[in-house]
């Protein structure tokens, strides 16, 4: 069953902070990058999707600035959404965290120009300060 786009997220928006979309298959990791991303400060999470349909839709929807976006999805991939996102043009700052840090995967990613690409095992620590920079990339430089 696909999990609500706004598990708990409030709809008082606010302008200032860094809106961010998480695309993750996993419940039980979308639910700790979830409590992780509501603690940082000027870090707002928008929604959770499991889908490559949920989260193409969502980016729509709720303009994220910052997807998090798993390789591996519940139906579809993470390489789906950024073929998708690319043929768009204008998208959100794109972070690729996954359990397959293949480096064939890796280069794939960057080709589609991913702003970063994490390790679930060896970089999620690195999570909270790369959104945190973003944040602050943001609030002096004014939204992409």
């Amino acid at each position: 069953m696909p999990r609500s786009s706004m598990d708990g997220v409030s709809l008082m928006s606010n302008s200032s902070s860094l809106r961010v979309l998480l695309a993750e298959d996993s419940a039980l990791l979308a639910a700790r990058l979830s409590e992780l991303i509501r603690r940082l400060p000027d870090v707002e999470l928008v929604g959770t999707v499991d889908s490559e349909t949920d989260t193409l839709s969502q980016v729509v929807s709720a303009t994220p600035d910052v997807l998090i976006l798993d390789l591996h999805l519940r139906s579809g991939s993470g390489f789906g959404v950024l073929r998708a996102l690319t043929a768009r043009g204008r998208r959100p700052k794109i972070v690729i965290l996954t359990n397959f840090g293949l480096p064939e995967y890796r280069r794939e990613a960057e080709a589609f120009g991913v702003d970063a690409f994490l390790d679930k095992s060896r970089d999620y620590f690195r999570l909270p300060s790369l959104l945190t920079d973003f944040a602050r990339d943001r609030a002096e430089h004014g939204p992409h």
